[in-house]
């Protein structure tokens, strides 16, 4: 008998301590630009012309992502992991409200945006698709230079 209650208070323990760090991650900080916000690779025009137009569209479209869940924010933080505390803005209701806000707006446009790009973009020019990939991650490489200079 005092094996089985032994037993079921570890479970209980474990289940509480479980529950317990999930409250305190959910109450942590949230990083101003999503942690998601970054291209794993960038593609020179060669590489771009050997890609096919399903593949072109793949890559617009992540571009496009990380562009709109980071332009909003690039005068206040220059990369993702960068939180309220961090810049010493108060964390009041009034300002992580603005903050859920914003996420919001920005979750929906880029529901959007891709719903637009998966029906529309087929149609595009594939000179076109290259060149547009090209101008965003060159605009993307150019902010992480300048980001990296100020730092």
């Amino acid at each position: 008998m005092k094996s089985k209650s032994l037993i079921f208070s570890v479970i209980l323990i474990i289940i509480f301590n479980s529950i317990n760090a999930q409250n305190k991650n959910s109450k942590a900080p949230q990083s101003i630009i999503s942690k998601s916000a970054n291209i794993k690779k960038y593609y020179d025009l060669k590489e771009l012309q050997e890609l096919n137009k399903g593949q072109l569209i793949e890559l617009y479209t992540e571009r496009m992502k990380v562009l709109v869940k980071t332009l909003p924010y690039i005068a206040l933080a220059t990369k993702s992991g960068v939180t309220m505390v961090d810049l010493g803005i108060p964390v009041d209701s009034q300002n992580k409200k603005n903050f859920e806000n914003q996420e919001k707006a920005i979750e929906d446009f880029i529901e959007s945006m891709v719903s637009f790009q998966t029906n529309i973009m087929p149609y595009s020019d594939k000179k076109n698709l290259i060149t547009a990939i090209i101008f965003y991650e060159s605009t993307l490489k150019s902010w992480y230079e300048l980001r990296e200079s100020n730092e």
